[in-house]
């Protein structure tokens, strides 16, 4: 008979051989992006400009899109629970279908749009060229982009996230590599640096496929593109969608707040926030590991094992939390200087890490149910509760800024966001509904 404490440790070794893999990819990629930022730096402030700008806009695409990946993993992971390998791959294969066909709207859509899309985002006469220039190559990408979204799901999905790993390093230093070449090398400019994207997520897209269709010939699935299949897949989707929309309100609205209060608090803020990411890094890791375990366990109809597993991911993250919560205490004196020797700027920093380390275990608890909901297919509850906490975020956002609590009170309504969410969510995971089992939901 197997003990609490066996089944405890097994559940940590499920959740520890997804997350650690996820983590590394998570952190790869801003890493290499940085290492792009560096090479076009070398060209001047405005191709640099220009590229900040166009990778606004393309990550906000790419960000509105990740339910290509999240939906996927669900989907398949359910699949492979019911002891449906074939119909797993199969619903993988839809959600490339997908992935292709919206890439592919986009380009359509996106390439007459770029000068008002750059316009839109507020680049300067001197800067928007180089931004155009960016963006209007990179579209050319986007169905790669998507792919490598919707083959990650997949592989997730299938409970593997060391290949997506392995997968984002190379892609990721091809392209480091091919900005080399073509920006410095060749001195294509801007364009270089566009066009080393493209190739890589081209070449990061290819060796998805060519997993995704050793894997259908394996188990004898179709990869030819199911109308109803596809169609399930972007419905499914819609739920996802309005979440990440209204998170990216979120995050748009709070650095708009921050840049208004002046120069040093948008200092203040930028920095907590990039801790703030990198910490989430980690949380979302768990996050992953939720989404591919539940959808497996709801699949083979496990209602003891999910609840038992939810439990195990949730004192993960509220354990996580709290040691990363403890570390930004003890660094705090000396993280400032890291990043600024300016004084207003240090001393806003400052007060902001102590409300960053607070809620800490809070984003454990969020990031991690999120995970666990979304690997359960409860996209409209995620959509309506998401919306929910937006809708307390932003009132208080602004009372708060027209009050002068400064950069303390934008982290405070941050933390009314986060507490939010946290409720909501708990709400949910404490009862049942959201356990619909079976490979469909």
């Amino acid at each position: 008979m197997t003990t609490p404490r066996r089944l405890a440790t097994a559940h940590d070794r499920e959740i520890l051989r997804l997350a650690v893999p996820a983590f590394g990819a998570l952190v790869a990629e801003p890493l290499f992006l940085l290492s792009d930022s560096a090479i076009v730096g070398h060209l001047g402030t405005a191709p640099l400009g220009g590229l900040g700008v166009a990778g606004q806009a393309l990550t906000t695409l790419v960000y509105l899109c990740v339910f290509l990946a999240y939906g996927t993993t669900a989907g398949v992971a359910r699949q492979v629970g019911a002891g449906d390998l074939r119909g797993a791959i199969r619903q993988g294969i839809d959600g490339i279908w997908l992935a292709v066909a919206i890439g592919a709207a986009l380009i359509v859509a996106g390439l007459p749009l770029v000068p008002w899309i750059v316009d839109a985002f507020g680049a300067s006469a001197v800067v928007a060229p180089y931004a155009e220039t960016y963006l209007r190559i990179s579209l050319l990408g986007i169905p790669s982009m998507l792919v490598v979204l919707a083959g990650t799901g997949v592989l997730r999905g299938l409970q593997d996230t060391r290949t997506p790993l392995v997968v984002s390093i190379g892609g990721f230093s091809l392209n480091l590599l091919l900005n080399v070449l073509f920006v410095i090398g060749l001195g294509w400019g801007i364009a270089g640096s566009a066009w080393g994207t493209v190739l890589a997520q081209t070449g990061s897209a290819a060796v998805y496929v060519a997993v995704v269709l050793r894997a259908a010939r394996r188990h004898g699935a179709s990869v030819r593109p199911d109308l109803d299949g596809v169609r399930a897949s972007a419905t499914a989707g819609v739920g996802l969608i309005i979440r990440t929309a209204a998170l990216r309100v979120v995050l748009i609205v709070g650095t708009s707040i921050a840049a208004r209060m002046g120069d040093a608090e948008i200092a203040a803020y930028q920095v907590g926030f990039q801790i703030w990411t990198l910490l989430a890094f980690a949380l979302d890791a768990i996050a992953i590991a939720g989404q591919a375990i539940t959808g497996r366990y709801l699949g083979a109809s496990d209602v003891t094992g999910t609840r038992a597993v939810t439990r195990r991911m949730v004192g993960w993250g509220i354990g996580c939390g709290v040691v990363f919560g403890l570390v930004i205490l003890v660094a705090r004196p000396w993280l400032p200087g890291l990043f600024t020797q300016d004084v207003d700027v240090r001393h806003m920093l400052l007060a902001s890490l102590v409300l960053v380390a607070v809620l800490q275990p809070v984003a454990g608890v969020v990031f991690v149910l999120d995970g666990i909901l979304i690997g359960a297919g409860d996209g409209p509850y995620l959509a309506v509760t998401t919306l929910v906490a937006t809708a307390v975020f932003l009132p208080a956002a602004i009372v708060l800024f027209r009050t002068d609590a400064g950069l303390i009170g934008l982290w405070v309504a941050i933390g009314l966001w986060m507490l939010t969410r946290m409720l909501t969510l708990s709400l949910r995971a404490r009862g049942d509904r959201w356990m619909v089992t079976g490979a469909v939901r």
